[in-house]
């Protein structure tokens, strides 16, 4: 059942992905590029004086994964803090990589625990990842972003 879930998920954020546009009057950019793969994408983000993301966006091309990461990233993060935002991108990347269990760790991830199955596909975690670590990079105002 949880692959099927996974599986239309990532079809259709890949399909028709949320907050796919470049945003006008960003207050955060950063380019981020997986040379493995090809997965190229930038971040937009509005960030208010409070420090709250008042908008997130992205644009570029990738792999399902990536795209879908990407799309369901920009959902989560739309109205949080900069350091909700840095948790969430903390227990995402421990989602990917195996170290956090959605089932039996406290965690902030919602929707996004359908990602929980890619440690399984190493290759692909770094898919899933991207757009998390151009957000991170973009926040730290760094501009280019590698997976590397």
């Amino acid at each position: 059942m949880r692959d099927e879930l996974y599986q239309q998920t990532i079809l259709e954020h890949n399909r028709a992905p949320r907050n796919f546009k470049k945003l006008e009057g960003a207050t955060h950019t950063a380019e981020g590029y997986n040379p493995l793969c090809g997965d190229h994408l930038w971040i937009y983000m509005k960030v208010a004086p409070q420090n709250i993301i008042e908008e997130v966006s992205f644009e570029g091309t990738g792999c399902a994964i990536s795209k879908a990461s990407a799309s369901m990233m920009t959902q989560a993060l739309k109205g949080k803090t900069v350091a909700e935002a840095k948790v969430l991108f903390d227990q995402f990347h421990k989602l990917v990589i195996g170290q956090l269990k959605p089932d039996h760790q406290p965690h902030h991830l919602g929707k996004l625990t359908v990602f929980s199955g890619i440690w399984q596909y190493p290759s692909r975690v770094k898919c899933a990842v991207l757009s998390w670590h151009t957000m991170n990079g973009a926040l730290e105002n760094k501009k280019e972003i590698s997976t590397e």
